[in-house]
């Protein structure tokens, strides 16, 4: 497949393939399969990297009674993937979108206790909110012009912008934009290779790929809109992990801030640049959710930081692998999130003359430093606070540092070598000296800010109090606007229907008032039935009375 993608590429060929399934009205209904470098390569990654954690997942998911089960809905998983990557239909899309909100619904609750439901709850319903945009999105496309393939369209296209809005709105929910961002770390609660696959090239990346396929819906109004919610939400998720203590809502955090990274630079028309980071940061989110793992692992399911430390000692491919990784995160130079963050920044650089732009994307680089820096620290070099004995070592952990080894090289040379191949025409990109190195100095500055927060992990809360850390740490509010906010005014209402409705009004002519009614004409007629000849006779009396007043 990855061969078909540089092969695609070189010759630039697409491979279009359209199946008619039935007529609906003036529509036709499509399967549609679309292969292109981008498909091919894409798909390529999802499928290797999956293989991967299925090696790994033999291991970390060792003894569970349900490992068939786990094994089947990763597979469902991954084809689901498979299937929205290869199609520009929007119903085929369709399939492959609800398959992973549903499946990754089965897989946040795969341990069964109330955490793990309610995170699976806020994540099933968060992405719905995407579904139904997207059957927004084609219901106005088959009453406005006919057709569901995107690729026939552009945002001059009458009847397009509502569609364009749907389809902003299910990619903001698929990829946590603000202020849809709650699920991603609630997602947590799911086993560790399900958290490295969806982070790295399935559930969380579906939304930017769907961007990057649709770019050209979109209007300058709504690119613009989604510029500054990218943005934001990653300022807000480099600030949240910085006080995050939970290992795998600190990664997660790092996969928002990505996120709205890749976005971001989308907006300002680099789908390409995008794209790119988007294989670059599949490659090394997958091998630091493969570490993390292998750490809480080893640590009896621990995932407070605090606890980790010395782990250099008792771990040390894992934490080299982690090292590489988190250098590979932050951009540093010649590793592969180097290739495609330095462009991104040089490019973004160029292209936006606001300060307000320019000024919170290098603040959010560097807190990405900063929170990977303080993640080395407190793993790396702090106190190992789990128990007293311990007989931690890598001999157990083989089949899971081979999952490991087959992604650590990728992540130090693919970022050269998607360089040289995905750029055919070089961006022409003139700075002055102070916006060249900024990059490299926003690097330095996290670098310094990291280790002063982990000096500082006893006495911080001293300094900026304990309701502005949970304030920050809890991103914002933004997990309780996302559930009680919302919740709370429709059980008020719900209640009020169920009191004075249901219980009330519909209650009395309902149920019990036809009850009391057929009662009261019952005991009646009992009434009747035990006097029946005393009132014949008063009926027949009557009756005689009033015919000889008659005659």
């Amino acid at each position: 497949m990855f061969l078909a993608g540089l092969f695609f590429s070189f010759f630039s060929l697409s491979l279009f393939l359209e199946f008619n399934l039935f007529f609906l009205v003036h529509s036709s209904v499509d399967v549609v399969i679309y292969m292109d470098w981008m498909s091919c390569i894409f798909m390529s990654f999802v499928f290797y990297i999956s293989s991967l954690i299925f090696m790994y997942s033999e291991e970390y998911m060792h003894g569970d009674l349900f490992l068939k089960r786990f094994v089947f809905l990763m597979s469902m998983f991954v084809l689901s993937m498979a299937m929205m990557i290869s199609s520009m239909n929007l119903v085929s899309i369709l399939v492959g979108w609800d398959g992973l909100g549903l499946v990754s619904y089965a897989l946040v609750i795969y341990y069964q206790n109330v955490k793990s439901f309610n995170a699976g709850m806020l994540t099933a319903l968060s992405n719905r909110v995407g579904d139904a945009a997207i059957l927004m999105s084609i219901a106005l496309m088959c009453s406005n012009v006919g057709s569901w393939n995107l690729m026939f369209f552009s945002s001059d296209n009458y009847g397009m912008w509502f569609v364009s809005f749907f389809l902003i709105l299910a990619a903001i929910t698929k990829s946590a934009q603000i202020p849809f961002s709650s699920w991603l770390p609630a997602a947590m609660a799911a086993p560790t290779p399900v958290s490295s696959l969806v982070h790295s090239s399935t559930l969380v990346t579906a939304g930017v790929y769907l961007l990057i396929r649709s770019s050209d819906l979109f209007s300058s109004d709504f690119l613009n809109l989604l510029l500054y919610l990218s943005l934001f939400t990653m300022f807000m998720a480099g600030l949240s992990a910085n006080f995050e203590w939970d290992l795998k809502k600190i990664i997660a955090l790092s996969t928002l801030s990505q996120l709205g990274l890749m976005i971001s630079i989308l907006c300002l028309g680099g789908s390409t640049l995008a794209f790119f980071h988007l294989l670059t940061h599949a490659l090394f989110k997958a091998l630091l959710f493969m570490c993390a793992g292998a750490i809480i692992h080893n640590l009896g399911d621990t995932q407070d930081i605090r606890f980790m430390g010395g782990q250099i000692y008792f771990l040390p491919f894992t934490c080299m692998c982690m090292s590489v990784s988190n250098f590979a995160l932050c951009g540093l130079p010649f590793m592969a999130g180097f290739y495609s963050k330095d462009l991104i920044a040089e490019f973004l650089s160029m292209s936006v003359s606001g300060w307000v732009v320019y000024f919170v994307f290098f603040i959010s680089i560097g807190l990405t430093v900063s929170y990977s820096i303080r993640l080395s620290y407190f793993i790396f070099f702090g106190d190992y606070n789990v128990q007293v004995l311990t007989s931690l070592s890598e001999k157990n952990n083989m089949v899971m540092n081979k999952g490991m080894l087959g992604l650590i090289f990728f992540v130090v040379f693919m970022g050269s070598f998607f360089s040289w191949v995905f750029i055919k025409n070089p961006y022409f990109i003139y700075l002055p000296f102070s916006m060249k190195v900024m990059t490299c100095f926003m690097i330095l500055v996290g670098l310094f800010i990291g280790s002063e927060v982990y000096k500082l992990k006893y006495f911080y809360k001293k300094f900026i109090g304990y309701n502005l850390e949970m304030f920050i740490s809890g991103m914002w509010n933004m997990p309780i606007l996302s559930t009680f906010s919302i919740i709370q005014p429709f059980l008020f209402v719900g209640k009020t229907f169920f009191k004075d409705f249901d219980h009330g009004w519909l209650e009395y002519y309902g149920k019990s008032g036809l009850t009391k009614f057929l009662i009261w004409m019952s005991s009646n007629m009992q009434v009747y039935s035990f006097n029946h000849l005393k009132i014949y006779f008063m009926i027949f009396m009557f009756f005689i009375g009033f015919l000889l007043m008659i005659f």
